[in-house]
This record gives C-alpha cells, structure tokens and sequence, in this order.
C-alpha cells in the first residue's frame, strides 16, 4: 500500500499533476467539514468506482486513514486500479499540515 502525506498531496493538486482525491467519509462527516475533494462515501465505493478516473494517480481520504486504507486495498484488488494512495492522516492531517481553517468541533 502506498501513502502520501498532505504537503505533497496539496503541491500536486496545485502543479495541476495527474491526481485527484476522493473523500470517502460520510455524509454527515462531508457535511459537516468539507474540503472540496470529489466525495464518494466508503459504502458507495464498490457501485460508484467507475466515477473514478483509473488513469490518474488516485488519492483516498477519511478521517484518519484507516477506511482509506480499506477503500485502496478494493481499488487495487477489485477493480485494478494501478495507482492508488492513501492520505496520510486523513482530513486531520490535511487540516494540521495543509488548511488550518477547516474545523472538524
């Protein structure tokens, strides 16, 4: 399993690279502090993969990375997605080392 951490993630996003994110909390978790990603719930992974261009690199994000890690242990084994990531730390580590200003209380 592969890992990126938030700094490289966000100087990705912002270089235009071939990355996208996934959210996959929950509703209510999205609702509640959303950070803008593409939002697909853990739940709806399986039925809603092909929304997920295969051909980028593809990074999954959550809380703090634990359904990350399941949700790219399916892309890769299931549907074979060559390139998947998991956000290391999740949204807390995108809110500690990257936006300060998203609140999760």
């Amino acid at each position: 399993m592969r890992y990126i951490d938030p700094k490289s993630c966000k100087e990705r996003l912002s270089k235009e690279d071939n990355l996208i994110v996934i959210d996959v909390r929950e509703d209510y978790e999205y609702q509640h502090c959303n950070t803008g990603f593409t939002h697909i719930p853990m739940g709806e992974i399986s039925l809603r993969q092909q929304e997920i261009n295969s051909s980028k690199d593809v990074v999954i994000m959550c809380q703090s990375g634990r359904r990350a890690e399941a949700v790219v242990n399916l892309l890769e084994t299931e549907f074979h997605f060559p390139n998947v990531f998991v956000m290391e730390g999740g949204i807390l580590g995108w809110i500690e080392h990257v936006d300060p200003s998203l609140k999760l209380d």
